[in-house]
C-alpha cells in the first residue's frame, strides 16, 4: 500500500483514540458507542502501524515500547470505568503516552 495512506490512516486512528478519550472521560457521550469506536481506533492504529512497518525490526527496542503504550491506552477506559486512578490523572497519563508515542516515531524511528 501507499505508505502516505498508510501513515494517514494510522493519525486518524489516533486522532480517533483520543475524540473518544475525551467521550468517555467527559461522560458525554453513550458508553457503548464510545467504547467501540475506541476498540475500532485501536485496531486502526495497530494494523497500519505494523503495515509501515512491514517486518518489525526485532533488534531494536522502540516498537515494544510503542506496543506496550498501545495496550495501555486501550486499557486507559477500563481504568477510569473502575475508579482505579482519577480521571485527570488517566488524563493526563494517556496524554503523555500518546506524546512519548509520537516522539519515538519521529525521533527514534523515522519510517519514511
Amino acid at each position: 500500500m501507499d505508505p502516505v495512506l498508510l501513515r494517514t490512516l494510522h493519525i486518524a486512528g489516533v486522532v480517533a483514540l483520543f475524540t473518544t478519550f475525551g467521550a468517555l472521560l467527559a461522560g458525554n457521550a453513550s458508553p457503548k458507542k464510545a467504547a467501540m469506536f475506541h476498540g475500532i481506533s485501536l485496531l486502526l492504529i495497530l494494523l497500519a502501524g505494523f503495515a509501515i512497518l512491514r517486518k518489525p525490526p526485532m533488534g531494536q527496542y522502540w516498537w515494544m515500547v510503542k506496543l506496550g503504550l498501545w495496550l495501555f491506552l486501550g486499557a486507559a477506559p477500563a481504568l477510569a470505568k473502575r475508579g482505579v486512578l482519577p480521571r485527570w490523572m488517566l488524563l493526563t497519563l494517556c496524554l503523555a503516552a500518546g506524546i512519548f508515542a509520537a516522539w519515538l516515531g519521529v525521533a527514534v524511528r523515522k519510517p519514511f
